[in-house]
């Protein structure tokens, strides 16, 4: 993907962060940009926001993850600080065909993160190795 589009997709969600924080609102205009950015998966990732599906994991060590349960029920560990989530949609759509910036879950875990509406979850580290090494996608 261009560097100018990901500069405009993390400008977005600055504005959606400082808007949101301001209004608790997603005014109509940042709706549409996070569709026209994000593609059809903005909708999507939005509803699991609403669902609150995204848990903010993190560990005494400062290690920290996001897992999001899909709408199949699938809990996936996403990364935000490396864009990276193990689900088929990222790996199709973002890795191989280039056509996305994020999958549905990924984008969630950004929204939800810039919304402040995380649920939030501590982990001890040994739990924390488990997750990252993906011995277990379910937080402990």
């Amino acid at each position: 993907m261009d560097s100018s589009l990901l500069s405009v997709a993390e400008q977005l969600l600055k504005d959606l962060q400082r808007t949101y924080s301001e209004t608790n609102k997603v005014p109509d205009d940042l709706l549409i940009a996070l569709r026209f950015v994000f593609g059809p998966c903005a909708l999507q990732a939005l509803d699991l926001v609403d669902q609150r599906s995204v848990t903010s994991v993190s560990s005494p060590s400062s290690r920290k993850a996001f897992q999001v349960l899909g709408g199949s029920g699938r809990l996936y560990t996403c990364f935000t600080s490396c864009h990276y989530c193990p689900c088929p949609a990222f790996t199709f759509s973002v890795l191989r065909r280039n056509e996305s910036l994020m999958c549905k879950h990924l984008l969630a875990a950004c929204l939800s993160q810039a919304m402040g509406l995380c649920q939030q979850e501590q982990v001890s580290d040994q739990q924390m190795t488990h997750i990252l090494s993906g011995q277990t996608e379910a937080s402990t």
